[in-house]
């Protein structure tokens, strides 16, 4: 068995920064076939510190891909929900990649880095699935198509802090810097960084795409500035910092048997923009979806998970949790389901944990 253990590992894929991970001690996981830190210490004093502090994620798994050409604002607009022609340069926007049912095949950022280039940041779980979409869908755009996941490395570093941490590296004025907009400079020293503020806590911060080559340098500059404490946060955390804010996670929340419509996602869904399984979509707007993704949040001492079933105060079962957990926060448990959207009218629900059934009211999402 520990041969077999061994050999598992190996088989693994490794953030360049996975030594340093080591050497803190923290707890290593497989996730989406690499092995990330999902904790240093508990859960919730790691999320309650990118709360009231900073604190740095290394999330290199996740991946990149560009795309470029004189056809490849068409191309993205294919396949990209929200209206990409709105688009700036120095500018990002959230997204979902949709098949011709309208389901999402993932959820991504998209960058417009030059008028010609868009740098696609896609799920770790869905590089693959997702590079063999976009060139499927290319023949016809014959854009210029790289994958860019193994070279780049990617830490986030959030919290209300962040700024004045990050600020300390850089020559530019970050506090100019728009929501979901980047600027490509020197950090640290380091040429063509590119430095955004896209965000996946709810805490402010910056997201940095380095090199893998300066990965490890930029990771210890961060750390040898001792006048802010900065910690690293693992993936635990990352999870219910999202959570607090109502954000979806890929395979938990939104799937391709989900749509946009129905994970409450209109707002990054431009119809007109005559994008993939659009017209789905859009009678699903004109006609009601048959469930929804919800925020609840627990009046009972309990901890929602995924999977647990959703009843209402008929015990009919009406849908089925997607996300959950307690908040650091609120000091309660909350989570995200999708319900029969029947019972949308209705404000409490009950969630089976176990074999009781824990009142819950629907609220509105983000949770802080």
């Amino acid at each position: 068995n520990f041969i077999i253990i061994n050999l598992f590992t190996k088989l693994m894929k490794k953030t360049v920064l996975f030594d340093r991970h080591e050497k803190l001690n923290a707890k290593i996981v497989d996730f989406a076939g690499f092995l990330m830190p999902v904790s240093y210490s508990s859960v919730n004093e790691e999320h309650l510190h990118v709360r009231n502090s900073v604190g740095v994620f290394d999330v290199s798994h996740m991946g990149e891909i560009e795309i470029s050409g004189s056809n490849s604002l068409d191309l993205v607009q294919h396949i990209c929900s929200n209206d990409i022609s709105k688009l700036k340069i120095g500018k990002a926007q959230y997204n979902c990649l949709t098949n011709e049912k309208g389901g999402i095949i993932d959820d991504l950022i998209v960058y417009r880095i030059e008028t010609e280039k868009y740098l696609l940041i896609v799920n770790a779980s869905n590089i693959s699935k997702d590079w063999e979409w976009i060139n499927k869908k290319n023949i016809e755009f014959k854009c210029i198509i790289v994958d860019l996941s193994n070279k780049l490395s990617l830490l986030a570093i959030q919290g209300p802090k962040a700024q004045e941490l990050c600020q300390k590296f850089t020559s530019e004025d970050l506090s100019l810097l728009p929501n979901y907009s980047f600027i490509i400079s020197s950090f640290a020293g380091i040429k063509d960084i590119i430095i955004s503020k896209t965000g996946y806590t709810g805490s402010g911060g910056f997201e940095l795409y380095i090199p893998n080559n300066n990965a490890i340098d930029i990771w210890d500059t961060l750390f040898d500035s001792k006048e802010f404490d900065l910690k690293p946060i693992g993936l635990a955390a990352r999870d219910t910092l999202r959570i607090e804010m109502g954000y979806c996670l890929y395979g938990n929340d939104i799937n391709e048997g989900t749509s946009p419509e129905e994970a409450n996602l209109r707002w990054i869904t431009k119809v007109e923009t005559s994008f993939i399984g659009h017209k789905i979509i859009e009678n699903q707007i004109k006609k009601g979806s048959d469930r929804k993704l919800i925020g609840f949040k627990l009046i009972e001492k309990s901890i929602p998970r995924n999977g647990y079933e959703v009843f209402n105060i008929d015990n009919k079962l009406i849908g089925k949790v997607t996300s959950g957990t307690f908040s650091p926060v609120l000091k309660k448990g909350i989570g995200l389901a999708y319900i029969n959207s029947i019972n949308l009218k209705d404000d409490l629900i009950y969630i089976k944990i176990r074999n009781n059934l824990s009142k819950a009211e629907i609220v509105k999402t983000p949770f802080i």
